[in-house]
């Protein structure tokens, strides 16, 4: 059999035992305060009929999926994100749906878009939507269940899940609808979709690079008043960049939309992390409201953590009927690698919380047994195989990243308690002792 070089594609990853680790921890928080929101999970097919994702997206994720022809002859292709498949699913399970109905779905996608720092051609998202409703309300749910799960995540797994007072991440927030009517009063609505995905470039180009693309669609002169409008007031409160708004797009729903929206955060207590910004657009074409974005105050070069925005029609290809929808999605990977860079991973993450030590392989049911005390106490533990000298068996506890090494008494049911990071033992303690202090 000839050699072959073990090797995975360009943008796509194996994760280790202890990353891996981390990665589960993170989603199960994530996880966790989606349903402490009343969310529920759903799961669709990686693979869809091409014809299905090609429906909606648009501009630069349409050249970036992952397309083939399969053994059947099918127009296939791979999700490029989670929120066009549940398009699909909600036009195909409307009559068992409740609306509103809030649902998320943690699951892998592709892209095949150039790789870069936190960016990868296979990655998790973590998507939340609402559908069924087109209240301010809804999309201040789903913005408060950013503000909430990040915070979670960033301060590393905090204790408490109060949902105030931290300067921790920035979300930022702008209307479509303002914007839209604003190209519409230049004489240039035609132009939208295009303008769009030239200003969602604006933080990976720079503003010289986004101009010149502008320029070319519609010239100089308006491409000076775009620029000037996705400038206004970027370092001003949330309150003076509406008034700004209001006068160069008017007064309307969209601005009595934001308005109420700023009033929910204040009532709530979580308007400090809450910015408008006009140059947050968002590339993909089905948003038709608000659209936002989420940087780590502390590393806002790795881009968007969190992002997302109402789309009131998208299940519209696929049904008659129309679905107001608002949702967001967590992007798994980047923040992961953000919080890695920041040094605020949680560390402790190992393979097991404690390890049986092997004092004789004859003994590998009675230590079975013993670990058995402990799992049933909610403990996960791990037994040793062979009888290595002790001192072995606490280095490769250490290397597997498990605190706790137990020197089972097989004859008087008790253990010897070692602490792997600290090096101080607790000898001859009762099963109960041993739970109470790995727990602690």
């Amino acid at each position: 059999m000839p050699f072959i070089e073990p090797k995975v594609l360009k943008g796509f990853r194996d994760f280790l035992p202890l990353q891996e680790l981390t990665r589960r921890s993170m989603i199960e928080k994530i996880e966790n305060s989606f349903r402490s929101f009343g969310f529920v999970p759903i799961d669709t097919p990686a693979l869809e009929y091409a014809e299905i994702l090609l429906g909606k997206g648009g501009g630069e994720t349409e050249k970036q999926i992952y397309r083939f022809t399969d053994q059947g002859g099918r127009d296939v292709a791979l999700r490029f994100d989670l929120t066009v498949p549940f398009a699909r699913f909600t036009a195909e399970h409307r009559a068992g749906l409740i609306l509103p109905f809030k649902r998320y779905h943690i699951a892998k996608v592709w892209r095949g878009e150039n790789t870069q720092r936190g960016r990868y051609r296979e990655f998790t998202q973590c998507d939340f939507d609402i559908v069924g409703s087109d209240s301010v309300a809804a999309d201040f749910e789903i913005l408060l269940i950013m503000y909430k799960t990040l915070h979670i995540l960033c301060n590393d797994f905090t204790e408490n899940n109060n949902i105030t007072g931290s300067n921790t991440i920035s979300i930022r927030i702008n209307h479509r609808g303002l914007f839209n009517r604003f190209l519409a009063s230049l004489d240039i609505g035609e132009k939208s979709a295009e303008i769009l995905r030239q200003v969602d470039k604006l933080a990976k180009t720079g503003r010289d690079a986004v101009q010149e693309q502008i320029e070319q669609i519609i010239g100089k002169d308006k491409s000076n008043k775009i620029l000037d409008y996705i400038s206004l007031g970027q370092n001003d409160g949330f309150d003076t960049v509406l008034e700004k708004l209001k006068e160069a797009a008017g007064e309307d729903n969209d601005i009595e939309h934001l308005r109420k929206l700023r009033s929910f955060m204040k009532d709530a207590g979580v308007a400090d992390s809450f910015f408008l910004d006009p140059s947050i657009t968002r590339g993909l074409d089905y948003y038709t409201g608000i659209v936002y974005e989420t940087f780590l105050n502390k590393l806002p070069a790795i881009g968007s953590v969190c992002s997302g925005g109402r789309y009131d029609n998208l299940t519209g290809v696929y049904s008659k009927e129309q679905v107001p929808g608002v949702g967001s999605s967590i992007g798994l990977d980047r923040l992961q690698a953000a919080l890695e860079e920041l040094g605020q991973i949680n560390q402790h993450c190992g393979y097991a919380d404690a390890a049986i030590i092997c004092t004789e392989a004859e003994n590998a049911g009675k230590a079975q047994k013993a670990a058995e005390c402990f799992r049933k106490q909610g403990i996960s533990c791990e037994v040793f195989f062979e009888s290595k000298k002790i001192t072995q068996q606490f280095m490769l506890a250490e290397k597997k990243g498990i605190p706790w090494v137990i020197i089972p008494d097989y004859g008087t049911e008790r253990f010897t308690l070692r602490n792997i990071g600290s090096r101080e033992d607790r000898e001859n303690i009762d099963l109960e002792e041993a739970v109470s202090l790995i727990k602690q």
